[in-house]
């Protein structure tokens, strides 16, 4: 009996971790559907040879508004979700640390949807590898990051593979390029700007607080470019109709995969996001070549091989690094508790000296 217990045991726990791991890989396969399908839905939106509505910085405006008012219902009148109290967002703090974000947040989604204008999805992707030598770099600049001689050598070789993928690019695009590798610098630093400005300070904001406040100021932000480099030409073209099934989708899309970061980092980590991320980008590749009929060449694969091997190694260091961290953390809680039942102790057998004496 007492075996049949111990397997009814251990098979409740087995189901239950099986749960959990089918759980993780259904997050991540709703995070790349959703990711995928917004830039897929961009490109098609913004390239000329598709639908043909080459206005970036009006489409994410579009997305912009549109989050903005779903966060503002989902904070305010449904309450799904607090906004932060302890420290509590005064406008001092918003102006010193969220208006900073919430600019390099535009700028870094005008110039990536700017680049499906002059670049294939695959290409960008390609580009795309160069995130972590961006936030490493800039991370290192703010002193967020300590610098090594491996950490570097692997960021060149993601350097020196994304630059082998530039070469053998049958479509390459100056202009695009510049607009792509501005993005990754936005990012990167928007980034390393959250761990300073917020995280450090303690502010913990997740996807839907996060858009209740950096939204509208990227709204904001978004109107200066709009007016000068967009609105006299949308007033040029003048008969265009906006399709609203069109607009509404892609922006419901945008949030929602808003949604499903929060849902993914939640339920498992940001390091698994990273590694979907990979998935994702090849995915994407493939799609693009097989689909899209964009043209990725042997020298293009050769060299994303190179730069995808170093964004393995890098996500490697980054989890061995957290579990050395959750490790140390576990024997400091351990050392903390035996050191309290030892003074417990202690005092127990002292009174019971006292009684004796």
């Amino acid at each position: 009996m007492g075996r049949d217990g111990g397997g009814g045991v251990a098979g409740g726990m087995s189901d239950s971790v099986l749960r959990k791991v089918l759980l993780s890989y259904f997050y991540v396969a709703v995070w790349i559907f959703l990711s995928f399908s917004v830039i897929v839905y961009n490109k098609y939106i913004l390239d000329p040879k598709m639908y043909n509505w080459p206005f970036p910085i009006s489409l994410t405006m579009v997305h912009m508004g549109f989050c903005s008012s779903l966060a503002v219902a989902l904070v305010r009148v449904l309450r799904v979700v607090d906004l932060p109290t302890s420290p509590s967002m005064t406008p001092q703090f918003y102006t010193s640390s969220v208006v900073p974000i919430g600019a390099l947040y535009a700028m870094s989604l005008w110039f990536s949807n700017s680049a499906y204008i002059y670049l294939s999805v695959s290409f960008i992707q390609m580009l795309k590898a160069l995130m972590p030598v961006a936030v490493y770099s800039i991370g290192v600049l703010f002193k967020k990051e300590t610098f090594r001689s491996s950490s570097m050598l692997n960021m060149l070789s993601i350097s020196f593979g994304v630059a082998i993928a530039a070469y053998g690019e049958a479509r390459f695009d100056v202009r695009g390029v510049a607009l792509q590798l501005a993005a990754v610098a936005f990012e990167a630093t928007r980034l390393v700007l959250i761990q300073i400005l917020l995280t450090s300070k303690g502010i913990s904001l997740n996807p839907i607080t996060s858009l209740y406040y950096v939204a509208p100021c990227c709204f904001c932000f978004l109107l200066v470019p709009w007016a000068f480099v967009e609105l006299p030409r949308l007033r040029a073209v003048g008969t265009f109709q906006p399709d609203f099934f069109v607009f509404g989708t892609n922006s419901l899309c945008a949030f929602a995969l808003n949604l499903a970061v929060f849902l993914l980092v939640g339920k498992t980590s940001a390091l698994t996001m990273n590694v979907a991320g990979v998935v994702k980008d090849w995915l994407l590749i493939a799609f693009s070549w097989s689909v899209i009929r964009d043209t990725v060449t042997p020298i293009n694969l050769f060299g994303y091989g190179i730069a995808f091997l170093g964004v393995g190694y890098y996500n490697h260091v980054k989890l061995q690094a957290l579990k050395a961290k959750e490790a140390q953390k576990k024997a400091t809680q351990a050392d903390e508790e035996a050191g309290s039942l030892l003074q417990e102790r202690d005092g127990h057998s002292d009174r019971k000296s006292d009684n004796q004496a």
